[in-house]
């Protein structure tokens, strides 16, 4: 099996060499063969894909399944949040490739590892469900207060009248949009509204 570790330490004082090091001994054991190893120095975990280089080159191998495994020295050397963990998860099992994690014992291509997999997807999934269940509660209760939700509207009771007098004067939809600072649709629905 090809593999890929990858190794990230948070400061520029710390060294992957100890996690480089692990892993490439735990893949002799396994028999797997190490096809590149990725690293990201002085980057926190929490940081994004677009500022961790060797993360996102991690991906883009993962998406092209140029790799049967990942190997990184532990979880939180993937990232920092459930939500990133879940989603590098979600990715890394639906193309089929395997994860090695090794501080905590978690290799996908056992049962035990794919138990801990599916476990961190459910937990992944409940955790964007309460996030739902609280912004449609929010919404809930700010209508009910009265609160108008969405973008604030330039529109009121004056603006067909407006729309209808700059036209007859002969200007056109888009300029009138500009004058008024509404949309071009909403200036067409009152131009239709007074035919």
């Amino acid at each position: 099996m090809k593999c890929v570790i990858y190794s990230r330490v948070s400061t520029t004082h710390q060294t992957v060499e100890n996690q480089i090091e692990e892993l490439r001994a735990a893949a002799l054991r396994m028999g797997w063969i190490v096809v590149k190893e990725l690293r990201d120095e002085g980057i926190s975990g929490a940081k994004g894909r677009s500022d961790r280089p060797a993360f996102d080159q991690l991906h883009k191998m993962i998406a092209r399944r140029e790799v049967d495994v990942v190997m990184a020295w532990s979880i939180d050397r993937l990232g920092r949040s459930l939500k990133d963990l879940s989603t590098f998860i979600e990715e890394v099992q639906s193309v089929g490739v395997n994860l090695y994690i090794h501080n905590n014992g978690i290799n996908t291509a056992t049962p035990a590892g794919k138990l801990i997999f599916n476990i961190f997807s459910s937990l992944a999934e409940w955790e964007r469900e309460i996030i739902r269940e609280r912004t449609l509660a929010g919404i809930a209760r700010a209508r009910k207060e009265g609160h108008t939700l969405g973008r604030p509207t330039r529109v009121n009771d004056g603006t067909p009248q407006a729309v209808k007098m700059l036209r007859a004067q002969g200007m056109g939809k888009v300029k009138i949009a500009k004058t008024l600072r509404i949309g071009v649709g909403t200036v067409d629905k009152f131009i239709k509204l007074a035919a």
